[in-house]
């Protein structure tokens, strides 16, 4: 028997995955996590979902304007770890099944960040935040600086649905020198 792919649904909205693989008898099995699926509706379901890099990179590089999209936030995570920044959590259409998302959006963890050792794009929110597209294709906030519209926290207004008010999913990283 060859491997038989196992469709469900979900993979079908995330690129070259599948919900589950079929294999013959007396195979060893071997299981993985990761980035959780997606919902019909293509979204994370609720919570902070802790990835690698190359989690990430896999599961979000599906097309060129993503492979793209990549390129400039692998850059600035470097910047930011290389300030003294050990969490990153990504939000927007990117964590999506959105196909040609626009950018991405960002906050990181202000703690252990060496303010004077940070590139000031990530602190240029100005023009809509144009320099931080320019440089890196995303936008990014502090985690812990509040969103102007509802006061809310970053790292809590990213975990909620600006449409419905209902909690949504977003991709944690830990920054490590190593993946990055």
């Amino acid at each position: 028997m060859t491997h038989k792919a196992i469709e469900v649904g979900a993979a079908k909205h995330i690129g070259r995955y599948s919900d589950a693989i079929e294999t013959a008898s007396g195979l060893r099995w071997l299981f993985t996590s990761g980035t959780p699926g997606v919902a019909d509706d293509g979204t994370l379901p609720a919570g902070i979902h802790w990835s690698s890099w190359e989690e990430v990179e896999l599961r979000f590089s599906f097309s060129e304007r993503r492979r793209q999209l990549l390129s400039g936030l692998r850059s600035a995570l470097r910047a930011l770890h290389g300030a003294g920044c050990q969490r990153v959590y990504i939000d927007g259409s990117f964590v999506t099944a959105k196909r040609e998302p626009d950018d991405y959006d960002a906050c990181w963890d202000i703690e252990g960040v060496d303010l004077e050792s940070l590139d000031p794009v990530f602190l240029d929110f100005s023009n809509a935040r144009r320099a931080q597209k320019r440089k890196h294709f995303g936008e990014f906030f502090p985690a812990q600086m509040p969103e102007g519209a509802t006061g809310r926290l970053f790292l809590d207004f990213f975990q909620t649905d600006k449409e419905t008010g209902k909690p949504k999913g977003i991709v944690g990283l830990k920054l490590q020198r190593e993946e990055l």
